[in-house]
């Protein structure tokens, strides 16, 4: 596809927020048709299926924030001219055609589209088939606003294929597909790499761990994870694991504590070997199956640990490599954890739920890359473009 110039790029944003606010009814309507043929089956999957004035208002943010931010193309990484007289320039340039591939939720529709569009790639999304309605019209919008502006409305296109058709798709694209995103869980992660010919980025599975050190603060301890569990179960940075040190003061009093404080919270409890001795009427964890499981729902694990260097082992063994926090009061101790832990965010006395481009200052986001290739953690704006070598010679030949 062609570059597109900063202004042209930004006019058709600005289209996009008149369209979505003049539009807000229609889309809140499309949507209602999509929640009523859903049900509420699966709490986590229908709150991200949502769309309401606020989750409108959102959108039309989202696109804002994406226009006001530089656009990312074009921008000198390095330059170095020779001493044979080459003059290089190593400059960021888009991908070419990025696909997304997502679940439930239709803000991707807009979110995703929105940063991609503004790094001059043209983007192919295919949503899951309970957002239907909600995506036609969101397609809709992005047509009328690339038209408005003179630009092809296939610079932005809904896929509306069954899962047998998506596979083809992934298999034969009808055009080479230079990146790949898959947002949603392990089944639909797993869909895409096995299919997929083009360079897949993981992101969107969470599996987060919180480490309760001996030195931790209970009181801060309890306020962060009971965030990171309830705050927003549908996101990929909520809470799943809790691990605390058994050396800790008054540890059998505090599991209690936790019991108390999650069940007040409506979050039902596993527990290893270990806290099964303390807490007696909880589930036992069923299998080690369930310590690599991302749960997107009303239910923790607690589990007992030996120290840091176990608790560093546990998560690097079972986590998403997402996100994980450590409670303590020894800075130190919070260094070799956030050094030797393996996830993309790692925190000291916060919740996971700050992963997320918002609220780490990159602005809107495409996904949480749980990849280290080519970018991990939040993909915003400027993750979205590769490179590429200017070479300027006088007729230079290498001898």
């Amino acid at each position: 596809m062609k570059l597109i110039d900063t202004k042209t790029k930004n006019n058709v944003l600005q289209s996009m927020m008149t369209i979505l606010d003049k539009k807000r009814n229609e889309i809140i309507e499309a949507n209602k048709k999509d929640l009523e043929a859903f049900g509420k089956s699966d709490r986590a999957m229908y709150d991200r299926l949502i769309v309401d004035e606020k989750k409108v208002d959102s959108m039309i943010q989202s696109v804002m924030e994406v226009m006001e931010q530089e656009d990312p193309v074009g921008k000198t990484l390095e330059h170095r001219r020779l001493d044979t007289g080459l003059d290089i320039t190593n400059k960021t340039a888009p991908f070419g055609t990025i696909m997304i591939i997502y679940e439930s939720r239709p803000d991707v529709t807009i979110e995703a589209a929105v940063l991609a569009f503004k790094a001059n790639n043209k983007i192919y999304l295919k949503g899951g088939k309970e957002a239907f309605h909600s995506n036609k019209i969101l397609e809709q919008c992005w047509h009328e606003a690339l038209q408005e502006n003179g630009l092809d409305k296939n610079w932005i296109e809904m896929l509306k294929l069954d899962r047998t058709e998506t596979q083809e798709f992934l298999k034969n694209p009808p055009e080479h597909i230079d990146l790949i995103v898959p947002r949603g869980g392990e089944r639909l992660i797993a869909f895409v790499k096995e299919h997929a010919t083009g360079a897949v980025l993981v992101s969107g599975r969470g599996n987060n761990f919180l480490y309760v050190s001996k030195n931790a603060d209970f009181e801060t301890a309890k306020k962060v994870m009971l965030n990171a569990k309830i705050d927003k179960i549908s996101g990929c940075n909520a809470l799943d694991k809790v691990l605390i040190d058994k050396n800790i003061s008054g540890y059998e009093d505090k599991l209690k504590e936790l019991q108390k404080m999650f069940h007040e919270n409506e979050v039902s409890i596993l527990v290893d070997e270990d806290v099964s001795k303390v807490l007696t009427d909880e589930d036992k964890v069923p299998s080690e199956d369930t310590w690599y499981e991302e749960f997107l729902a009303m239910k923790i694990v607690l589990g007992s640990i030996d120290g840091l260097d176990q608790a560093i082992e546990k998560i690097n063994k079972y986590s998403g490599g997402h996100s994980a926090s450590i409670i303590t009061t020894d800075k130190e101790e919070a260094k070799t954890f956030m050094e030797q832990v393996d996830c993309a965010a790692v925190y000291h006395n916060a919740s996971t739920r700050f992963t997320d481009g918002g609220q780490m200052g990159v602005g809107a986001e495409l996904a949480i890359s749980t990849d280290k290739l080519h970018h991990r953690g939040p993909l915003g704006l400027k993750q979205l473009v590769t490179n590429k070598y200017y070479v300027l010679g006088e007729g230079h030949i290498r001898e």
